[in-house]
């Protein structure tokens, strides 16, 4: 019998870490290839850890609510075959991608603090996600030690280390980073703000959020504070894409065994004016402007349980109709079934959300860091309108929507954003009734 190291595998850019929520299969179980072991979850997305090789579980190296590290052995399970050979296998084809993981780790700690201190004179643990967000916000080892960690075992969380970066006081860090003396005396107390006290009587609910709901308001307060939001609105008239879709859903849906959704006609719409405006498609990193070069374009999907999540067509510019058709059922489906895996929601440069699905005329959305731009759908409706001819103008009906587009205007003025938002409404607007698909 030869024993298989089953390792976490690498779960995308910028993914060094994982935590086990359940284990599916318990020691002694047979296992069979491809099939799932454990499940996991990112900051990112939740995620099912497959078995590369029949065989039996026998051992389990962690249990739920630890944090494993991308290339670490989380099972070990027992196959057929020679164990010397396959053991060496499995290291050989492992060493390359910890040393991958390890060298992403590096450079991208390096790129957002300009310094490689690892905190290795600690005896405490800390994950790589922490010790990049202590050197990015100046934390120094000594401060690290002090901190009480919610984890496990006492182990230093991210919400513990932001909770410590929101509540730490300004003054004393400055000075102590250029070398200065600090005259306690004269220092402003540091008041921590606390939040608004909330009533509960014997008949109030309490429910506990779900993690995902907790990365989802994190996420969304921290987008508040970095970008400076503004929208621009424009109203569309949409009756020839209306009418097309018509005509061609059911023999689209024959032939290509796909539905035929709006989606992603407005997707094709919005990659096209992306390359007509290219510096909507940028993120910014401090006094720096990164103009993207793919155009990836991420689609807000609601879950079943009420929660957002937002899976990314990657080089959308580069897919046609069908194409996108493709991608857009094929996210939403995988999406609502808890099939997304990591990948398939990271890499966004800008991003589309349809608030129109549940009968919104329009919407202010949050950008969706670190982008710049996010653009929303308005429910489509039939209203009069004025309709200008050769012969004159008269009163019609028509179907309608607005876009509302919410864009960082530190780097996004209202030029460019309303430039942008209008040319995908021309696009739209005149959408050939003649193509075929």
């Amino acid at each position: 019998m030869a024993k298989f190291e089953l390792k976490l595998p690498k779960m995308g850019e910028s993914v060094a870490e994982a935590t086990i929520t359940t284990w599916l299969k318990e020691v002694g179980d047979t296992i069979e290839a491809d099939e799932a072991v454990l499940e996991i979850a990112t900051d990112k997305v939740d995620s099912e850890v497959p078995s590369e090789v029949d065989g039996k579980l026998i051992e389990k190296l962690f249990e739920p609510d630890d944090v494993v590290q991308v290339g670490q052995t989380i099972a070990i399970i027992e196959t057929e075959g020679d164990e010397a050979g396959d053991d060496t296998a499995a290291t050989e084809d492992a060493a390359p991608m910890v040393k991958e993981v390890e060298e992403t780790v590096t450079s991208a700690t390096e790129a957002v603090s300009g310094s490689t201190e690892d905190f290795s004179g600690s005896d405490r643990f800390y994950s790589p996600l922490v010790k990049n967000i202590a050197k990015k916000e100046g934390i120094s080892l000594e401060e690290l030690e002090q901190l009480e960690g919610s984890g496990k075992d006492g182990r230093v969380t991210k919400n513990d280390i932001l909770s410590y970066v929101e509540n730490r006081g300004d003054a004393p860090k400055k000075a102590a980073s250029k070398g200065e003396s600090i005259d306690t005396e004269k220092l402003e107390p540091v008041v921590k703000k606390q939040p608004a006290a909330v009533s509960v009587n014997g008949e109030d609910e309490i429910i506990e959020m779900s993690r995902m709901g907790k990365m989802i308001a994190h996420h969304m307060v921290e987008s508040a504070q970095t970008s400076a939001h503004v929208q621009s609105f424009i109203e569309v008239d949409v009756t020839n894409i209306w009418n097309w879709r018509n005509k061609h859903k059911d023999s689209f849906a024959k032939r290509e065994g796909e539905k035929l959704t709006f989606t992603p006609i407005f997707m094709e719409a919005v990659a096209k004016a992306i390359k007509d405006f290219p510096l909507i498609n940028i993120s910014v990193s401090g006094d720096k402007i990164i103009k993207r070069k793919n155009i990836n374009l991420g689609m807000a999907a609601a879950l079943p349980d009420g929660n957002l999540i937002v899976p990314v067509i990657k080089n959308a510019d580069r897919l046609n109709l069908v194409g996108l058709a493709r991608e857009v059922n094929d996210l939403a489906n995988r999406a609502r079934q808890n099939k997304l895996k990591p990948d398939d929601i990271q890499g966004g440069t800008y991003t589309v959300t349809n608030v129109g699905t549940f009968g919104s005329v329009m919407g202010t959305p949050i950008i969706n860091q670190p982008q710049v731009a996010i653009l929303a759908l308005g429910a489509i409706r039939k209203v009069p309108a004025v309709i200008e001819t050769p012969e004159g103008d008269f009163i019609g009906i028509r179907h309608k929507m607005f876009l509302s587009h919410s864009y960082d205007h530190r780097v996004v003025n209202g030029a460019l954003g309303g430039q942008f938002v209008q040319r995908v409404a021309q696009y739209l607007e005149d959408f050939d009734v003649n193509r075929t698909v």
